[in-house]
């Protein structure tokens, strides 16, 4: 037996009786934390921010010491009027949950909002810097509002006060102008598909000149439907001019912004586009008076540049007989200059036939043939004296080989010796003795012989 001072931690854990599997500590400690930690709120520097295709956003809130994970489920996400964005610091409502898979602890975010300046005021600036950006506020997007319209359409709450301000000025400005009136809510969370709507129905009717988007003043929150993405991009998209007339002149809403012309009032809206009709009439009168001035000065100055130009008109019988005169001596000049015309034209032609023919292949087939005819002649004549001299020269050949010949020698009475029977011919008497028979060839014929006496040289 171990007595209390020697017994090891394990043997402890078995004394005290009160071992926890795994499970059993995590489930408690998420009893104990959800519990004590059912609503709080949390301020911290968001990081790590993620957005899975779920829709819930998962980031860590920390500061300096400390941070813990957090998540913000769908359902609550899509009730935050800003984005959310690493960096941001935000305070936080939330309940502490733990997470017994992995036994981490995490904050169920349900309510946020940006530290140092509200929810709406930063959803404001991100909107209107988005849009911005985009081009949707840009001057050239502007249209032009119509000088006099005859109808407008107003869009506003039909028991606000904005719809009677611009009532009022509207009739005592220009009491036939036409005011159709979209009624819509204007504050809540209704306004904006309404104010979207009531903008379509308009810009479906084709006689509406211009479109004033009113109401009376209020906080921030009063004007959150003006500061609507879809509210913007329907005044946008709309083809009749919109005029923003939003809270009042120190109040701006994205409405503004996008609005083709903004007014600081409903009243002064109306006082825009709506002219005084009185000031519409003395100005027409004005201006009746100025062009009946103008037109008496007109036909003043018409009238007297008529006499001048009476004055500098001639006879028209003289400019007659001097267009004669004129006719005559252009017919003249121009029979003249015609005809050496004609004759300049001949002369080229002629020379043109002359070239023509000096340049025609006949001439030079004649001059060729011509040609041949003389080279004929020369060949034929060349050909009969190099015959003559061929002629003259194979005659004095053969007269020479004639003279030459041995037979020629024959017949001049020499005679060839042969010693018989070889029939060498005998060119010396030492060729020969005594008693050799020999052959002698004459001119005509030969005879045999014998050799009686060999005389020497």
């Amino acid at each position: 037996m171990l007595d209390d001072n020697h017994r090891t931690y394990t043997d402890e854990l078995i004394f005290m009786k009160n071992v926890f599997t795994v499970t059993e500590l995590t489930t408690s400690i998420k009893v104990l934390l959800e519990s004590s930690f059912d609503a709080v709120w949390v301020e911290g520097e968001i990081s790590n921010l993620r957005r899975p295709g779920s829709g819930h956003l998962y980031f860590t809130l920390k500061d300096e010491n400390s941070q813990i994970r957090a998540v913000i489920f769908r359902q609550f996400s899509k009730m935050v009027p800003f984005d959310i964005d690493d960096g941001m610091n935000v305070i936080c409502r939330a309940r502490l949950s733990v997470y017994q898979p992995r036994g981490e602890y995490q904050l169920i975010v349900d309510a946020i909002e940006p530290k140092g300046i509200g929810a709406l005021q930063l959803a404001f600036e991100q909107l209107k810097a988005r849009l911005e950006k985009e081009g949707l506020f840009d001057p050239s997007h502007k249209k032009l509002t119509p000088f006099l319209p005859r109808r407008i359409g107003v869009v506003t709450s039909p028991t606000g006060a904005a719809i009677r301000d611009i009532l009022n000025v509207t009739k005592r400005r220009f009491s036939s102008v036409d005011i159709l009136i979209a009624p819509v809510r204007v504050q809540g969370t209704e306004a904006p598909p309404e104010i979207i709507e009531a903008l379509a129905d308009l810009n479906a009717i084709p006689d509406i000149d211009v479109i004033i988007l009113a109401r009376g003043g209020g906080s921030l929150e009063d004007l959150a439907p003006f500061n609507d993405e879809g509210v913007a991009r329907s005044i946008f998209n709309s083809r009749i001019p919109v005029i923003s007339a939003v809270g009042h002149e120190i109040d701006f809403t994205i409405a503004d912004f996008v609005a083709d012309l903004r007014a600081p009032t409903p009243s002064a809206a109306a006082e825009l586009v709506v002219p005084m009709r009185r000031e519409l009439i003395e100005s027409l009168e004005n201006l009746r008076v100025r062009m009946i001035g103008n037109n008496r000065r007109v036909k003043n100055m018409l009238r007297e540049k008529i006499f001048l130009l009476r004055e500098r008109i001639r006879d028209p019988r003289r400019k007659i007989a001097d267009m004669r005169i004129g006719i005559d001596d252009i017919t003249a000049r121009f029979t003249t200059v015609t005809a050496r015309e004609l004759d300049g034209r001949k002369s080229i032609v002629h020379n043109l036939g002359g070239n023509l023919i000096y340049m025609s292949p006949m001439t030079d087939v004649r001059d060729n043939k011509l040609i041949l005819e003389n080279l004929e002649k020369s060949m034929t004549a060349g050909l009969f004296y190099y015959m003559d001299t061929l002629k003259n020269r194979v005659e004095g050949n053969l007269s020479m080989l004639d003279m030459l010949s041995p037979l020629s020698v024959l017949k001049r009475g020499y005679g060839i010796a042969k010693k018989l029977p070889e029939g060498s011919i005998i060119k010396e008497s030492s060729a020969v003795t005594v008693g050799d028979d020999v052959s002698v060839k004459v001119s005509s014929g030969s005879f045999n012989a014998k050799v009686t006496e060999v005389l020497p040289e």
